[in-house]
């Protein structure tokens, strides 16, 4: 290939990256807000989007998403009106589809007439004789946990496909898939780690024929923060995929895409690019051709390698757990050097870090309990990285899952990477003198019901030593162990067994 033909190919491919455009029907549904997850209406005549922030969604500005409305009309959208609040409250809200004759609205999350739920999953709204929305009725989806402030997701036919920080979760979020029968939903099956990565998988969708997953990442190798990927499903096991491609030309840029959708003829998204804040929603303008960046990169010339930082952009929000408003915290990053940020009275927060070591990130907050956490960005080629937390306030029947203390199989025996956590906790309580805690270990049903329940409290025990040993008073710390009575997960297989060997802490006194 001549250098002439090179160049050529390479405006062409830059070209190709800025081909997609704002449609001109979408100017009166994006605003100064944040546009997020727009989902068709069977007949296309309806636009359901969820907009954060908006002074007029049901818990004001300090709201994180309510669904609104947009009408087409001449081929026109028109301005978008709020979706009532039946179908919204002061929590997260967001549409995941309709039945398949358009009479039933899934919506993601559960609903409490009064109140905060106290439950997790997806509800369903049935159309009413003036067209409106009934109150939404809980669908229970067994095993389901999200401890992630938002869930995305699309119910398609007979399946929810979804993003969550669950049981299984090897990163931040990543992605499942329940199915119906039978009238029943099945437990969530974790889609793997060709799928998966250590870092963030959100806003998944299917194709029509449901062979085709597409979802964003941070964690894959993209252009920016988050990247709109494809992967093709090879069998019918929903856990062996074909490897994930980039959508390049026609919807990624070094922006941030979300929640690509296709319904109705239409392909939507969302992009942070160019737009009127801080998210707006696209149309693919253009026929669906997907080329991946690397190989176009090895047509050009077989020895280029884009140029890439050593820094790496880290951004997100911290939020309280609860109330799901922003919060002001500090956030450290530790490895050979400590660094040091801060969330604004927002909740958010962003600085640049070496993409050279395997960091330590704890959150503190006066008030809430710590976080600890680890982010290994040595094997990853990334310039932007979206990491958000959930703060626990410090209230009695908080309980605390400790996800980096671990022990060697079948012994108390604590591996060298608990440390940084339980230190974490010793400084919790010195930093909070009146609160007492107790800890409940666990293992799985594996073996003898008798000597797990011994084990469990062995562990326990070995865990109280080392806080006492610190300096926090004995009495302040109780102990429990159940052995394998109080599973999270199913003990099917090794991965949800190593999710029942835990060891979790609640808070008796504040």
């Amino acid at each position: 290939m001549t250098q002439k033909s090179n160049l050529l190919l390479i405006t062409l491919l830059i070209v190709g990256l800025n081909c997609w455009s704002q449609a001109p029907s979408l100017l009166n549904i994006n605003s100064p807000s944040d546009e997020q997850n727009p989902v068709l209406s069977l007949d296309g005549k309806a636009l359901y989007f969820t907009i954060a922030n908006h002074p007029q969604n049901v818990g004001g500005k300090k709201d994180p998403g309510d669904i609104w409305v947009s009408l087409k009309i001449d081929n026109v959208w028109q301005k978008p009106i709020h979706g009532g609040r039946l179908i919204n409250d002061a929590n997260y809200n967001s549409v995941a589809g309709f039945s398949v004759d358009g009479t039933i609205l899934y919506l993601l999350g559960h609903y409490e007439q009064n109140g905060i739920p106290t439950s997790q999953g997806i509800s369903s709204s049935t159309k009413t004789l003036n067209g409106d929305w009934s109150f939404p009725t809980k669908i229970t989806i067994p095993y389901f946990l999200n401890r992630s402030g938002f869930l995305h997701g699309q119910v398609k036919d007979s399946l929810f496909v979804f993003s969550a920080d669950s049981y299984s979760t090897v990163g931040g979020e990543d992605i499942y898939v329940t199915r119906i029968r039978n009238g029943k939903w099945n437990e969530p099956i974790h889609l793997g780690k060709t799928i998966n990565t250590p870092l963030q998988e959100w806003s998944p969708s299917l194709s029509e024929d449901e062979r085709t997953l597409y979802f964003a990442s941070n964690g894959h190798k993209g252009l920016g923060s988050f990247d709109i990927f494809s992967a093709t499903r090879l069998d019918e096991s929903w856990t062996n995929w074909s490897a994930p491609v980039l959508l390049s030309d026609s919807v990624n840029s070094d922006a941030r895409e979300l929640f690509y959708r296709e319904g109705n003829g239409q392909t939507l998204f969302t992009s942070t690019r160019d737009s009127n804040g801080y998210g707006d929603v696209h149309e693919l303008q253009k026929p669906n051709q997907f080329s991946p960046i690397d190989t176009l990169i090895k047509i050009v010339e077989n020895k280029y390698e884009p140029v890439r930082s050593n820094l790496v952009t880290l951004s997100g929000k911290v939020t309280n757990a609860k109330t799901k408003s922003g919060l002001a915290a500090t956030i450290q990053f530790k490895s050979d050097t400590l660094i040091t940020a801060s969330s604004d009275a927002k909740g958010f927060y962003q600085l640049k870090i070496p993409a050279t070591s395997i960091y330590t990130i704890e959150l503190l907050k006066k008030g809430y309990v710590s976080i600890v956490e680890r982010l290994d960005i040595k094997t990853f080629q990334l310039r932007n990285l979206e990491m958000n937390y959930q703060l626990q306030p410090i209230e009695v029947g908080v309980i605390v899952n400790l996800k980096s203390v671990l022990f060697a199989m079948g012994t108390t025996n604590l591996l060298n990477e608990s440390y940084t956590e339980l230190d974490a906790i010793v400084e919790f309580l010195k930093s909070n003198p009146k609160v007492e805690i107790e800890l409940e270990g666990h293992t799985d049903n594996r073996g003898d019901a008798k000597k797990n329940l011994l084990l469990s409290k062995e562990r326990v025990n070995r865990i109280k030593t080392y806080i006492v040993s610190k300096g926090i008073s004995a009495r302040r710390i109780k102990g429990k162990g159940f052995g394998g009575s109080k599973p999270i997960a199913t003990n099917d297989t090794e991965e949800a067994r190593k999710l029942n060997r835990r060891v979790d802490f609640l808070i008796t006194k504040n």
